[in-house]
């Protein structure tokens, strides 16, 4: 029997396989894995909310700490606004289980000033709080941040699930920038290209790529959706860049310890991702989804590499996502942030793609059929093919997409 060390040049091998076959060749299938027909996500362990497997007792005893800190309910009292979205991250990521997705749909904004993008820090950032604690309604009279004047664009956001993002963290940069193809070399129509921090690093989170590192996601998170300061987020989120008056912010700063965002960091990024629920007959469909070229972007398969983590380490995770941004064209445009253009997007994880019930950055698609006719710019072509299956043969792919 190959040992662990042995065995990962097959994963590799296994891994540039797939990426070959999905980008350079969307007329053949991916091959086919017992893994990723779902025989090992579906091994204790890799349950629906549940963490991987294998943590150590230290790490199971984190996962279980950030998880009752997830679901804290804040009060103003506890640190919650006074400008908000939620008072707990479970109140958007809640359905089927808590990390799932959410039916809310938040503001989001940004200037475009000549070639360079603000996230308008300056007056209040790019999430847009629709909720203010009652202090700060009775010294300012609002209900909700308004729009910064200084805006150019705004768009509309959904909730994604968090399952397995913690693997998407471990992903090396190398084998993301492995993808990048921005002046479309091989001339597939496909020009992914990496988005990039201020200070440089690669982007992964976020619909626009714009946040490195989980841990950075989530201190953002818990600052820009409920208000709550912490160590690496420590000043409130202003009203239009103003100052908070006196005496609406009733606890002191920081008011999420860093053991407990490190617990709720833990939380996350030991979640098990969802896993499909493949049959038999959906490998026809696995078949057409790489065919007509959703694979490009969508890449089933990414690999973790080596990682501090042991339990992060060595692992394919069916994702199908490159973690690429590309440019989804001027009808799905909407703000821009870093570098990414108002046109560009990350490619949207797909698993647990079957929880949804709204599609697309922004919600406006009711199907995953209907999400597919909006795709635009690089996703044209494979737009189109899709289109030009037999209805029988889009059915096909859809239930493929709908087990994911």
């Amino acid at each position: 029997m190959p040992t662990r060390q042995s065995a990962l040049p097959l994963l590799a091998a296994l891994l540039a396989g797939i990426a070959a076959c999905d980008r350079e060749s969307p007329t053949t299938a991916p091959p086919v894995s017992s893994t990723e027909d779902g025989a090992l996500l579906n091994s204790p362990g890799f349950g629906l909310g549940r963490p991987l497997g294998f943590l150590s007792a230290d790490q199971r005893r984190l996962f279980e700490r950030g998880r009752v800190v997830f679901a804290t309910v804040f009060a103003p009292e506890t640190g919650v606004g006074p400008l908000f979205n939620a008072r707990s991250c479970a109140e958007c990521h809640e359905d089927p289980v808590v990390a799932g997705v959410g039916d809310e749909v938040e503001t989001h904004a940004s200037a475009l000033q000549g070639a360079v993008c603000s996230d308008l820090s300056a007056v209040g950032g790019p999430v847009i709080q629709d909720s203010v604690t009652p202090a700060l309604f009775a010294a300012l009279g609002i209900t909700k941040e308004a729009v910064p004047g200084a805006a150019t664009d705004s768009g509309h956001r959904t909730t994604p699930q968090v399952m397995g993002m913690g693997l998407l963290d471990a992903v090396p940069d190398f084998l993301i920038l492995a993808r990048e193809d921005p002046n479309d070399v091989n001339q597939d129509g496909i020009s992914g290209r990496a988005n990039r921090t201020a200070d440089g690093r690669l982007g992964r989170f976020g619909r626009k790529a714009q946040v490195a590192t989980l841990r950075e996601f989530m201190a953002g998170a818990f600052v820009n959706e409920m208000g709550i300061t912490s160590p690496p987020e420590p000043n409130e989120m202003t009203v239009g860049g103003n100052p908070l008056p006196a005496g609406v912010d009733l606890a002191p700063d920081p008011e999420l310890s860093q053991s407990d965002l490190d617990a709720a960091d833990a939380f996350v990024r030991f979640l098990a991702p969802p896993s499909p629920r493949f049959g038999f007959t959906d490998r026809r469909g696995r078949f057409l989804f790489a065919r007509i070229g959703c694979a490009s972007c969508h890449v089933p398969a990414l690999f973790t590499g080596r990682n501090p983590e042991r339990v992060l380490s060595n692992r394919l995770v069916f994702a199908y996502t490159d973690l690429l941004l590309h440019d989804m064209g001027p009808d799905l445009a909407d703000i821009c942030l870093a570098q990414a253009d108002r046109s560009e997007f990350r490619t949207e994880p797909l698993m647990g793609l079957r929880f949804k019930t709204a599609f697309l950055h922004d919600g406006r698609a009711t199907s995953i059929d209907e999400a597919i006719r909006a795709h635009g710019g690089e996703a044209t072509r494979a737009r189109d093919r899709f289109i030009a299956l037999s209805p029988g043969a889009q059915a096909t792919l859809l239930h493929f997409l709908g087990r994911l």
